[in-house]
């Protein structure tokens, strides 16, 4: 079962969407908060798979809460659940899982609750399952093998600059090109050189030999200027990794 946390400051929306979680019998309502310093707090302490969010909360901002959710570690998935359906381009730049639009629809819940449980079930399976093979092979002919709709592309992996999750889809920017596909980034970060690749941040694996600047940022983290241009955010929890593979 799943543990999840409500951030909602509307007593009565709360109040249903503990219910409807309830009837789903595949989520544990462990806390609810209605403003962004207790939930942020409380999310920290009781540290829940699963958060539920307004964007217009008393005092503050949804997805201003979402940004600091995303430097946890580890950090929750995030379904905002909101009446404001203009802010759902945001929400998936945050890397939102879902976003449910109210009044909430008991189908619609239930099936984000079984997308996320499914795709749980994948990541544990593929944990378990991983052949070190899939590594060597990708080590060895220097190509990394991505599912693109219905074939199977070969990239170089000397020309990737990074990988990351935008809007739901998996997106590996090159020199030339950029690429979509549903491959998880935890099952491609396995067929990557360690010593090349780096994980930077929940939704980012960036390559280090195309890293032309390192900015600091607030809170002790940082941004990666990659050699297109590209800004990639670094979390607190990759800070150590990185300066020890750069060096600095």
């Amino acid at each position: 079962m799943l543990k999840a946390f409500i951030v909602e400051d509307e007593p009565l929306a709360r109040d249903e969407l503990k219910y409807l979680l309830k009837r789903s019998r595949q989520v544990e309502v462990v806390g609810e908060a209605e403003r962004i310093e207790d939930a942020m707090r409380d999310i920290s302490r009781l540290k829940p798979e699963l958060v539920f969010l307004d964007i217009e909360l008393a005092g503050g901002n949804g997805l201003h809460l979402a940004k600091q959710l995303a430097e946890l570690d580890p950090a929750p998935s995030l379904i905002f659940a909101t009446a404001y359906d203009e802010f759902a381009l945001q929400a998936f730049e945050l890397y939102a899982f879902d976003y449910l639009l109210k009044p909430f629809n008991e189908k619609r819940i239930r099936q984000t609750l079984d997308k996320l449980m499914k795709l749980r079930q994948i990541k544990e399976d593929e944990s378990r399952t991983a052949p070190p093979a899939s590594r060597t092979a990708a080590e060895q002919t220097g190509k990394l093998p991505v599912v693109i709709d219905d074939r199977i592309v070969l990239i170089d992996r000397e020309t990737i600059l990074f990988i990351g999750l935008m809007e739901g889809k998996t997106i590996i920017k090159t020199e030339e090109n950029e690429y979509k596909t549903g491959d998880p980034l935890i099952v491609l970060e396995r067929k990557l050189d360690k010593r090349s690749f780096l994980r930077v941040h929940r939704g980012f694996i960036v390559n280090v030999i195309h890293i032309s600047e390192i900015q600091p940022w607030f809170n002790s983290t940082y941004n990666l200027i990659m050699s297109d241009g590209s800004n990639i955010p670094v979390s607190r929890t990759y800070v150590k990794e990185l300066k020890q593979l750069i060096g600095f």
